[in-house]
């Protein structure tokens, strides 16, 4: 995409991707991801908890012991799974993540996570600057995630080749922001 088409995408869409195209159910949650925003007062950890689509991440993020990671002062760029992505997963996943598997969640949860303020303009910015292999972002557990447009919405590729589109973003922290995906990812 040329920067012509992208900026105006990036006005129209700022702050919900669903606009462009995504699925009801992405747009009620990316909704309440944005109602769920404070003013930059509270942490990600904190903006996470005011959000009843983010009650999965909480419990994970409580679970593998990133409370005060993510707490603290950063900056953090998260793409935050909302509930219905968890939901995605086999049964039985998040329950054996957060009780006997809580260092595979970590790893799981810190691919969500990527050191700096990364927003909406800039990853777009970097998707163009890419070019058709898409833009490589590492994230602070060391692997990476392929970002690309696709159809007018940021997607999202894990290193197993499964997506997730970015539903809301630039959803404001004390230490950082948070993009809404609408599926985990995962390192591998």
């Amino acid at each position: 995409m040329t920067k012509r088409i992208i900026l105006p995408l990036l006005a129209t869409c700022a702050l919900a991707l669903p606009g462009c195209g995504q699925a009801a159910e992405s747009e009620a949650a990316a909704d309440t991801a944005m109602e769920a925003a404070p003013a930059t007062t509270g942490t990600i950890v904190d903006v996470a908890v005011g959000n009843p689509d983010f009650s999965t991440l909480v419990a994970a993020v409580q679970a593998a012991g990133l409370v005060e990671t993510l707490s603290g002062t950063g900056p953090f760029t998260v793409f935050a799974p909302t509930n219905a992505a968890f939901a995605k997963l086999p049964a039985g996943t998040v329950e054996t993540l957060t009780t006997t598997e809580t260092e595979t969640l970590g790893g799981i949860l810190t691919y969500h996570v990527v050191a700096g303020n990364v927003m909406a303009a800039d990853l777009l910015a970097a998707i163009e600057g890419a070019g058709d292999a898409g833009y490589a972002i590492t994230t602070v557990n060391g692997a990476t995630l392929t970002a690309r447009v696709l159809d007018g919405a940021v997607v999202l590729t894990d290193a197993a080749g499964n997506s997730s589109t970015v539903t809301a973003t630039d959803v404001p922290a004390s230490n950082g922001v948070i993009h809404v995906i609408d599926t985990v990812v995962m390192p591998g």
